[in-house]
């Protein structure tokens, strides 16, 4: 399978986002539950876009929007983790957008 510059944005995303999420609830009293819940879906979801699955970027961006949803409610209800919210937010609009650049490329391009 040939690497499209939205794949691999979409690669490096999906990992920065495991990576925030294992910083992010290192600490946590429920840290092997968070981190099966929060970490693993990303990775998941990376191992199928390297292996070049036909849904994996549609999967990839469905996540993208629940990501997006977590960061905001966390931004909103906790301010002492705001950071960590912001990254998810910006992580997860990054995913939405790389998962969905190629169907738009194909259907608004030339």
């Amino acid at each position: 399978m040939t690497r499209t510059p939205s794949h691999i944005v979409l690669a490096a995303a999906l990992f920065a986002l495991s990576v925030l999420f294992s910083v992010w609830f290192h600490d946590d009293p429920h840290r092997v539950a968070a981190l099966l819940v929060f970490t693993l879906p990303p990775l998941l979801a990376l191992v199928a876009v390297l292996r070049g699955g036909a849904k994996a970027a549609f999967w990839s961006g469905v996540l993208g929007l629940f990501w997006f949803s977590h960061g905001v409610m966390s931004a909103w209800s906790r301010p002492a983790e705001a950071a960590y919210a912001w990254g998810e937010i910006v992580l997860a609009l990054v995913v939405v957008v790389a998962a969905s650049w190629p169907g738009l490329r194909a259907r608004f391009g030339k």
